[in-house]
């Protein structure tokens, strides 16, 4: 990437204008091929997709979602191929107007975590446990309910009372309300994939892309506040405070223990976020 040529003809990073050296991606690709490593292996050991580690090496870095990242992409590969990556990092940052300022939350990259793939859960099993645990119930009150009318059979004390064909009016129980139980996620669309995130100790820093890699969200959700977000496949998020946030995926909270100033790169697809 040409910024402009200086007075005596050189570039501002000191090289000719016809500067042969390999370029970034050209170095990484090349170092990868010496370790015998492919792509797939790469990107299995660093958690960098495989279309950005293509892109990369092509040094098309606009998939990497700003400079931000692509810096972490760059470090990442480097690492994973064996070779240094301080010196790409600072020829990325003279070609592309120098360091990005960091970000508030937390220095990004310090984790980076892909969830797996979650299976869908077994609805009618849960349906059916839920079905049989209700009735099973109202079975059980019912049967205390006839046995203790049978042991308050005791006559109070004075003259017997006359006859009558008065027959005592049973007293129907109502009927119990259901026990809440993890089938409650069932209220969430089945086609289609819910996240909400609150803000619930501090500010958080949060980005969020639907499958497709359309950016649905990228901002500070201040303490209060809340943001949902639903796509038909997966949603992908980055938490700059991950420890600050809750966070429900499809209708249930997810009980990770993130800590404060935590930074965690989470995908969700379709179903119980707990299963897989």
């Amino acid at each position: 990437m040409s910024i402009g040529n200086s007075p005596d003809g050189n570039d501002p990073d000191g090289t000719s204008p016809h500067d042969d050296r390999p370029t970034i991606g050209q170095i990484l690709q090349q170092a990868r091929i010496a370790a015998d490593l492919t792509v797939d292996e790469v990107s299995g050991s660093t958690r960098v997709r495989i279309p950005i580690v293509h892109a990369i090496e092509q040094d098309d870095f606009s998939r990497s979602g700003g400079d931000v990242y692509a810096r972490g992409h760059i470090r990442m590969l480097a690492q994973a191929v064996g070779i240094d990556p301080a010196p790409l990092l600072e020829r990325f940052d003279a070609d592309h107007g120098g360091r990005p300022a960091p970000t508030p939350a937390a220095p990004l990259f310090e984790a980076e975590r892909i969830r797996p793939e979650r299976r869908r859960p077994n609805w009618t099993a849960a349906m059916v446990a839920a079905i049989v645990a209700v009735v099973g119930f109202v079975g059980f009150t019912a049967f205390n309910g006839t046995e203790d009318s049978g042991k308050t059979k005791t006559a109070a004390e004075g003259p017997k009372p006359a006859k009558t064909n008065t027959k005592p009016t049973p007293t129907k129980s109502a009927d119990p309300k259901p026990v809440p139980s993890d089938s409650a996620i069932a209220a969430a669309p089945r086609d289609k994939v819910t996240v909400k995130l609150s803000a619930v100790d501090d500010k958080s820093w949060i980005s969020a892309k639907a499958h497709n890699g359309k950016l649905l969200f990228d901002g500070l959700l201040l303490k209060g506040e809340s943001k949902t977000f639903q796509d038909d496949e997966q949603i992908d998020l980055i938490l700059g405070n991950a420890g600050a946030t809750e966070l429900f995926v499809n209708g249930k909270k997810v009980s990770d223990a993130f800590e404060s100033g935590q930074v965690e790169r989470l995908s969700y697809t379709q179903g119980d976020p707990e299963v897989g």
